[in-house]
């Protein structure tokens, strides 16, 4: 069986649980592109694929706190963002760390942690909550990319955050996701403190738990040592990122 990173590769995953080709074949498409109506096949990158050394959880979390202190020092590297890197990365991806984060415009995973291309496998859903597609994601992220950290990142003044707490009927599907935060609101709402600070860290918590219990696969490389979760709190106005859990 071929490994990534001691991980199972592409094949074996798929064939390990069993999931269908369509989905993850969509990436692969990417590799032809349609230039004024005609189908013309891109070209492919002559760079060799440089395979990293395997990053441990805790290297890997000492990278993104790196990171984000040059981000709010306002001394970004911009790390791997050169035209190499970018043929580099068309060839294979071997991202250190996974992000499980919010959708929110003003917390973009890669300038907040000063990473470049290829470094980072990012989910964003609004209230980063770990929904069954943010889990599969990050299975895959995992299992077969070989990431060895996920962070899920929450921030200040969330919305799905502060829908939660005010529990009021919502339009469209946006009330989909905001159930699932409501768990971790009620656990803090009438503790001492600002409610909506508690249930935005109570929220990250909760989903980091959820994350880890309610996948075989990501709980099997945690007890493994493979795999660490954390979770991060981003403030808006300074940028900087606190461990939560």
């Amino acid at each position: 069986m071929s490994r990534i990173n001691g991980f199972v590769g592409r094949r074996n995953f798929l064939k390990l649980v069993g999931a269908g080709s369509a989905g993850i074949a969509a990436t692969v498409a990417a590799g032809s592109i349609i230039l004024d109506g005609e189908e013309a096949l891109a070209q492919k990158p002559t760079t060799p694929v440089k395979k990293p050394q395997p990053v441990s959880p805790d290297s890997a979390l000492k990278q993104l706190i790196e990171g984000n202190r040059r981000f709010v020092e306002g001394k970004r590297a911009a790390p791997n963002q050169s035209r190499l890197r970018l043929q580099e990365t068309a060839v294979a991806q071997y991202p250190f760390a996974s992000i499980l984060g919010c959708a929110d415009s003003r917390v973009p995973a890669e300038i907040v942690f000063d990473q470049g291309l290829g470094d980072l496998f990012v989910v964003r859903v609004a209230g980063n909550v770990s929904s069954q597609t943010a889990i599969g994601s990050l299975e895959f992220s995992t299992a077969v990319l070989g990431s060895q950290l996920i962070v899920v990142l929450g921030h200040a003044k969330c919305g799905a955050v502060i829908a939660a707490i005010k529990n009021e009927p919502l339009p469209g599907r946006i009330g989909v996701f905001v159930e699932e935060i409501k768990p971790a609101v009620e656990t803090v709402r009438y503790k001492t403190g600002d409610v909506e600070k508690n249930s935005i860290i109570a929220n990250v918590q909760y989903q980091v738990k959820k994350l880890s219990e309610s996948s075989t696969i990501i709980g099997g490389l945690i007890k493994e040592g493979k795999l660490k979760i954390v979770g991060g709190l981003y403030d808006l106005a300074s940028g900087k990122v606190t461990l939560v859990t």
